[in-house]
């Protein structure tokens, strides 16, 4: 099971609990997991929004993967959360620094050579998770968005065959803006 994340005054969750209110209603966690994980996915088969690779589109491609486990799929989160005591974007903070971030994709999508692309994407990722403007699903939001920035950039990534035990440590290590070992991940993923 998935390390989960630490929230404060968590109105997403049942009360009592750490598990997330769902469209099913499911109070177990290990189904909910379950559940969450098999309906991404379908999604994830899906084509993916098309758009204008903005905020809004980032938003459109999270609201596809978990339209059908939570009510709010798609909007950013309004409480503070945080993972392994690393505390991400506060809520008040969220939209804004979205703007500021997504202002920054022009240099990843012109990238002229494979180096200069994975550069910037790596930049990109570990800012876009230290943002982390969902109350759940900001990793497999971030691949998928990833992979159509890859496409329409001209630099294809094959999240299929992401390490978890070593793509996790780079994505920590870029919270600390230490992007060596997300650029070396980002780089094996090129197809």
């Amino acid at each position: 099971m998935a390390v989960g994340y630490d929230a404060f005054d968590d109105p997403y969750s049942y009360k009592g609990t750490t598990t997330l209110k769902n469209k099913l209603g499911l109070r177990d966690a290990s189904l909910l997991e379950a559940f969450e994980l098999e309906m991404t996915a379908l999604r994830a088969r899906e084509p993916l929004p098309r758009g204008k690779f903005d905020a809004a589109h980032y938003r459109r491609t999270h609201h596809h993967l978990f339209q059908d486990v939570y009510s709010w799929a798609g909007k950013y989160r309004t409480v503070r959360t945080a993972k392994g005591g690393n505390p991400f974007c506060y809520p008040e903070y969220i939209d804004s620094e979205m703007t500021k971030l997504f202002a920054t994709l022009p240099a990843a999508m012109s990238a002229t050579d494979s180096e200069h692309f994975i550069s910037e994407a790596a930049q990109f990722l570990g800012e876009l998770n230290a943002i982390h403007p969902f109350r759940e699903g900001n990793g497999r939001s971030q691949l998928a968005f990833m992979a159509m920035l890859g496409d329409e950039s001209g630099f294809p990534l094959d999240f299929s065959r992401v390490k978890r035990r070593t793509f996790m440590p780079a994505m920590i290590a870029s919270y600390a803006r230490e992007l060596i070992l997300l650029r070396a991940e980002l780089r094996s993923l090129l197809r």
